[in-house]
């Protein structure tokens, strides 16, 4: 392995450890879930995808070829992580806050939940409503 494509690798792996130890921390020290939330989504994601570049860097330059696997794994977590935050979100502000100043949605689910368009069953009965839990 030639001198640049180490010390990248090296760049890259130091740079992953410390995201991954603030975003750690971050997740031990911050005071409620909300405040939690951003270690795990922000910084441990950087710091996981940090070091899966060194490892795409390090097979480029040892085997000469471009290891698909590492991108894949790196496009997955930086696509899921803000969507389980918005769900982990979503489902702490349904459970701390007081349901009855929630606006309405219209819908039969209730709030936090994608309402369709009801169907012609439910336009006829008069179904339609919000429910309790």
């Amino acid at each position: 392995m030639t001198d640049p494509a180490e010390i990248l690798v090296t760049i890259f792996i130091v740079l992953g450890g410390v995201f991954g130890l603030v975003g750690s921390y971050g997740l031990l020290k911050l005071r409620d879930t909300m405040q939690r939330l951003h270690g795990p989504t922000k910084a441990t994601t950087l710091g996981i995808g940090s070091v899966l570049i060194a490892s795409m860097i390090h097979a480029l330059a040892v085997k000469g070829a471009l290891s698909f696997h590492e991108l894949l794994i790196t496009l997955f977590l930086l696509l899921t992580a803000p969507i389980t935050a918005n769900f982990i979100a979503k489902a702490y502000i349904i459970r701390n806050s007081d349901r009855t100043k929630l606006p309405g949605t219209g819908g039969r689910y209730g709030w936090s939940v994608y309402d369709d368009a009801p169907g012609p069953s439910e336009a006829t009965t008069g179904e339609q409503g919000s429910s309790q839990d």
